[in-house]
C-alpha cells in the first residue's frame, strides 16, 4: 500500500469539521510535503512525526511523502494532526496493517519520543465525532476527561504511539475511558446569607436572577458589591446538560483546561479593568473566545466599571442584545455564543465616598458628572437595574445573621422563571416590544405613573422597555398576571442613574 487515509477533525471556533488525512508514498528524492492550507504548527509536524516514528522503533520511509489535509480550502492549525499523519505514514509504508483504522478518528499532538500530548478543543471534536455512526475517538490521556463527557461516544485514551499501534493490530487492546457520574458532588456556591444588610441590593440581585436582567451596583468601597455579585450564580437554576456542554466547549476551545468537578457549574468571570477589548470579546490571529464567551450561560462581573477603557465597554453593547459575538478575519468569520448576565460595580464618585461618612466626599456635581460620563448613555440604557449601596452600620455587622439564604431566594427565582417560560418561552429580559404588549398588562394608574417618569427624568425609549420588562419580573415574583402600579414604581426606582445629580448630593 502506498496510499492511506486517516480521519481527524479541524478546529474552527466551536465547529469541528471532518478532515481526511491522505498520505501518499512515491519514488523520488526523499521529501515530506504537507498541503491543504496548513499553518506553521501543522507544517512543523513533519519534524515531530519523523522523530516520534524513529524513537518508537519504526522506520521513517526514505521516499517522497505527500500529506494532503482535505478539504484543501479549510484552514488547519495546531498539532492535532500529528497522530493521524504518523498513522498514515505507517499504513502507507506497510509497517502497520489493520482494518480498525477507520473505526476511530484521531486527535493528538506527538512528542519527539512518541508520547501523545493534549490539544485544545477536544470537547467540540468529540461532539462532532459522536454524530458519526460506529466511530470512536482516540485522544491523549489528558484529553480523555473532557472527551468522555459526550454520552455514547467510544473514547480511547492513549499515552504512547506504540500503545495505539498495539491496539489497532490486536496485540494488546486498550479499554474505553469512562466518565465519573459524581463529577460535581459537594461543589457549592457562596451563600447569600453571608451578606449583612443591603436589602435593596439583595432585592436587585433577586430580580436580576429571576428575569435574567443586567445589574449595576454603585457604592463606596467595602459596601459588599463584589460579595453580592459572587452570590448571583447560586440563585440561578442549574444548567441543562446541553448548556453545560456548550459552556465547557468554549473553555476547551480557549485552552483553559477541563475541570470535571466544576464543568456543570455556571461560570463566573471577573476580568480586571485593564483588560483590552480583545480580551473581553475575543480575537487574535486565530480568533479565540474572550471573557464574554467564557461567561456564556453564567455571569460576567465587571468591577470598577468606570476604570475600563470606554471603547472596550462599547464592544459589549451588541452581544448584550444578540447573545452572540462575531469575530471576522481575512478569509474567516467565527461566531461564539455570549449569552451572559452582566453584573457591574462602580464607585459613586471620583473619590469613591459619596453617600458614605458625612463630609468625607468633596467631589462637586460637575466632577461626579464627568466621572459617570465615562459610561455612555447607550451602554447604561442596556443595564436594567441600578442599585445604590451605602455603608453597613457596625451594629448590623455584629448582630446575628437573620437574612434569607441562597436556597430560599433561589426557590422564588425558579418559580418566576418557570412562569416566564410557560408564558412566552423566554425570560423577561429577552422580551421584544411586541412580546411586552402581549404579556405586560398594566393598570391605568401604572401607565400614568410610567408616562410621568418618562417625562420627568427624560428616559429613553430603550429605558422605557427596560422598566416594563423589570416590572413584569417583579409581578412574576408576586405570582401576579397583572403589572400593578407598585410594580411600575419599584422598577422606576431601579433606574437611579438616569436621573440628574442633585446639587445637595452631600446632604
Amino acid at each position: 500500500m502506498t496510499l492511506a487515509t486517516v480521519y481527524s477533525r479541524a478546529a474552527i471556533g466551536l465547529e469541528a469539521p471532518s478532515v481526511a488525512v491522505e498520505v501518499h508514498l512515491s519514488n523520488g528524492l526523499p521529501a515530506f510535503t504537507i498541503v491543504g492550507l496548513p499553518e506553521a504548527a501543522v507544517r512543523e509536524s513533519r519534524e515531530r512525526v519523523r522523530a516520534a516514528l524513529l524513537n518508537s522503533n519504526f522506520e521513517f520511509p526514505a521516499r517522497r511523502i505527500t500529506v494532503n489535509l482535505a478539504p484543501a480550502d479549510l484552514p488547519k492549525e495546531g498539532g492535532r494532526f500529528d497522530l493521524p499523519i504518523a498513522l498514515g505514514i505507517l499504513m502507507a509504508s506497510d509497517q502497520v496493517q489493520t482494518e480498525k483504522i477507520d473505526q476511530y478518528e484521531y486527535c493528538a499532538e506527538l512528542s519527539l519520543s512518541g508520547r501523545l500530548r493534549p490539544v485544545r478543543g477536544v470537547l467540540p471534536t468529540a461532539s462532532a465525532v459522536s454524530q458519526q455512526p460506529h466511530r470512536g475517538l482516540v485522544v491523549a490521556v489528558e484529553n480523555s476527561v473532557e472527551a468522555v463527557m459526550i454520552a455514547g461516544l467510544p473514547v480511547i485514551a492513549i499515552d504512547h504511539l506504540l500503545e495505539l499501534v498495539a491496539h489497532l493490530t490486536g496485540v494488546k487492546s486498550c479499554s474505553l475511558s469512562q466518565t465519573d457520574p459524581n463529577h460535581t458532588h459537594g461543589i457549592t456556591y457562596p451563600d447569600l446569607r453571608d451578606v449583612r444588610g443591603q436589602l435593596q441590593a439583595r432585592r436587585g440581585l433577586e430580580l436580576a436572577a429571576a428575569g435574567g436582567h443586567s445589574l449595576l451596583m454603585v457604592g463606596p468601597p467595602g459596601t459588599g458589591k463584589s460579595m453580592l455579585a459572587n452570590r448571583l450564580p447560586g440563585l440561578l437554576p442549574a444548567m441543562t446538560e446541553s448548556e453545560a456542554l456548550e459552556t465547557a466547549s468554549i473553555q476547551s476551545v480557549a485552552g483553559r483546561g477541563f475541570n470535571p468537578n466544576t464543568w456543570s457549574l455556571r461560570p463566573f468571570r471577573s476580568p480586571h479593568h485593564s483588560a483590552s477589548g480583545a480580551a473581553l470579546v475575543g480575537g487574535g490571529t486565530r480568533p479565540l473566545p474572550g471573557e464574554i464567551s467564557l461567561a456564556h450561560n453564567g455571569v460576567l462581573f465587571l468591577d470598577e466599571l468606570t476604570e475600563f477603557d470606554r471603547r472596550s465597554l462599547e464592544l459589549l453593547r451588541e452581544p448584550l442584545e444578540s447573545g452572540v459575538i462575531s469575530l471576522s478575519r481575512v478569509g474567516a468569520k467565527i461566531d461564539y455564543p455570549a449569552r451572559f448576565q452582566l453584573i457591574a460595580a462602580m464607585n459613586p464618585c471620583p473619590c469613591g465616598y459619596l453617600g458614605g461618612d458625612p463630609g468625607r466626599c468633596r467631589c462637586t456635581p460637575e466632577q461626579i458628572g464627568r466621572y459617570r460620563s465615562r459610561l455612555s448613555g447607550p451602554l447604561m440604557d442596556r443595564i436594567d437595574l441600578h442599585v445604590e449601596l451605602a455603608a453597613v452600620p457596625i451594629e448590623l455587622l455584629q448582630a446575628p445573621s437573620s437574612s434569607e439564604d441562597s436556597e430560599q431566594v433561589r426557590c422564588r427565582v425558579l418559580k418566576a422563571r418557570q412562569q416566564q417560560i410557560q408564558r412566552g418561552g423566554k425570560l423577561n429580559h429577552e422580551l421584544s416590544a411586541e412580546d411586552l404588549e402581549a404579556v405586560c398588562r398594566i393598570t391605568n394608574e401604572g401607565k400614568r405613573l410610567l408616562a410621568t417618569a418618562m417625562e420627568h427624568f427624560g428616559l429613553s425609549v430603550r429605558a422605557y422597555y427596560r422598566i416594563l420588562r423589570l416590572a413584569r419580573t417583579i409581578a412574576d415574583l408576586q405570582r401576579s398576571s397583572l403589572v400593578r402600579t407598585e410594580d411600575i414604581a419599584e422598577a422606576i426606582q431601579f433606574r437611579k442613574l438616569d436621573r440628574p445629580i442633585s446639587p445637595d448630593h452631600h446632604s
